[in-house]
């Protein structure tokens, strides 16, 4: 009897190691399809954050296109008014014509990228831009190459305005402040590929350089052409249109999770019924900016100051006028000319791309503080420089 209860407790005991080991085995198994999901979601957030900066850096690619027009300007002046014999009034109508006719292609750009969309507003942007570039490009005459130069603005003014706000409609919140920067420091960086242009094809015959140094600006345009197969339209204007798939699928793909997706969609479509609602009308928005309230009176303050005092440093007339002002302050070799503005290109994009990560790991106002001492220092940086050459 004891030995048989001996081996009945064996047994027992042998049933209860079997539960246990199954109870370990299914135990990994949870385990280790937790770990499946965990790694499943992190490449999906990897992929959905790639797919985001591909976005954001093919929709700023038309920001390179102003920064590379200012940039390359500067330089090829000095040959295209050797080549055409232009005046010096003429030489400041081509150089500040730029800025007016942007102007009134940023102002068209809004009517248009809700008549259309957003991505299609950038091709538009990019097809008069291509057009303008090549009329300057074979330009044999100065009405010629104004004519192509106020094609560039226009197409300069829709791409300038569309970018920020299709990077902002596209982006999550915990992104866009830093993904609508993109723009900007694009526009940086259009500038020093427009100095290095100038030093590279300098030593070109005078009646090639320039057509060379303002031909190569078609390039970035081609790149957004071809981005336009890649990136999507603005979920916030499909659902306008009551194209809510098509918005639910693009939010889909920049999103972490569906869950964000649909959370998203629902703040966009809540939007959109309220504007309905309301009749946002052009005349009920240009009351509500002329005669603001409160918090928007703030908010214009802030925006409009902040840009104000940006522009009011003269730091874009430094940027054009560059290799004048140094050839001024007594440098004569052309090569060592453009080599300076190389340099003032090269400062101006680390300085910013510094103000960058310092927007990312402080906040918008150390930014914005940073931008303007670096503003400061790029027009402090020419006086060293020419005292060490004179």
């Amino acid at each position: 009897m004891g030995v048989q209860e001996n081996g009945n407790g064996l047994v027992g005991g042998k049933n209860k190691y079997k539960r246990m080991e199954s109870d370990v085995l299914e135990e990994d198994t949870v385990l280790s399809s937790n770990h499946q999901d965990q790694e499943g979601v992190y490449v999906e957030k990897r992929d959905t954050r790639i797919y985001l900066l591909a976005c954001a850096i093919f929709a700023s690619l038309n920001s390179v296109l102003l920064g590379y027009d200012v940039g390359v300007m500067s330089g090829a002046i000095l040959f295209i008014k050797e080549d055409l014999k232009i005046s010096e009034v003429q030489e400041e109508v081509l150089v500040g014509i730029l800025s007016i006719v942007s102007l009134l292609g940023s102002l068209a750009g809004g009517k248009m990228s809700d008549a259309i969309g957003r991505k299609w507003t950038i091709a538009f942007a990019t097809l008069v831009f291509q057009s303008g570039a090549a009329i300057m490009t074979l330009a044999p005459s100065f009405t010629v190459l104004m004519s192509g130069r106020i094609l560039a603005g226009v197409g300069i003014g829709f791409g300038v305005m569309i970018a920020p706000v299709y990077i902002a409609e596209i982006s999550p919140s915990a992104v866009r402040g830093s993904l609508t920067s993109f723009p900007e420091i694009f526009i940086n960086l259009g500038i020093l590929l427009g100095y290095i242009s100038n030093y590279a094809f300098s030593g070109l015959p005078v009646h090639i350089n320039w057509r060379v140094m303002l031909g190569i600006g078609i390039l970035p345009s081609i790149f957004m052409g071809v981005a336009l197969f890649v990136i999507p339209e603005s979920p916030r204007w499909l659902v306008g249109q009551n194209r809510i798939e098509e918005a639910r699928t693009v939010l889909s793909k920049t999103n972490d999770s569906e869950k964000e997706a649909e959370e998203r969609l629902a703040e966009i479509q809540l939007a959109a019924d309220l504007a309905n609602s309301e009749k946002h009308e052009a005349k009920a928005v240009w009351q509500e900016l002329l005669k603001p309230s409160p918090a928007v009176r703030k908010m214009l303050i802030t925006g409009c100051g902040i840009q104000c005092f940006q522009q009011i440093t003269g730091i874009d007339a430094t940027v054009y006028y560059s290799p004048t002002i140094f050839k001024d302050a007594g440098i004569k070799s052309e090569t060592h000319l453009l080599a300076a503005t190389v340099a003032v290109g090269f400062t101006k994009t680390i300085f910013y791309l510094n103000s960058y990560i310092s927007h990312r790991q402080r906040g918008s106002k150390t930014f914005a503080l940073h931008k303007h001492h670096w503003n400061d220092c790029q027009l402090a940086f020419s006086e060293p420089y020419t005292i060490f050459h004179e």
